[in-house]
């Protein structure tokens, strides 16, 4: 069976230059609305079915939440469920906000 793979923030940027990239956050919608990764899906109980039957099970997943912990239980999910390439991102929503905000600074 395929295992998800937790990956930095630098081989993130690179996924997202080599490939399209579906990227699903699991945080709260609202917390989602308030900020998030630009493309990215708020992925909930309420269309997680609905992501499984429209879902590209051949292209990349990275799974955000916070800060990297939640997100490996779905990327696993998301294996078991048949998604062939899915990257857990290490150190979450938050840390990419930070990177984000550093860099334009």
């Amino acid at each position: 069976m395929s295992q998800y793979q937790c990956i930095s923030l630098a081989q993130f940027a690179q996924l997202q230059q080599q490939s399209l990239v579906q990227v699903v956050d699991i945080r709260q919608p609202d917390v989602f609305a308030a900020g998030n990764i630009p493309g990215s899906l708020n992925l909930h109980q309420g269309n997680v079915d609905r992501f499984l039957l429209e879902g590209e099970y051949d292209e990349p997943v990275v799974v955000v939440c916070y800060h990297g912990i939640s997100s490996q239980n779905a990327a696993q999910y998301l294996v078991e469920q048949g998604f062939e390439q899915v990257y857990s991102l290490n150190g979450g929503f938050e840390d990419w906000a930070k990177q984000q905000a550093s860099a334009s600074a």
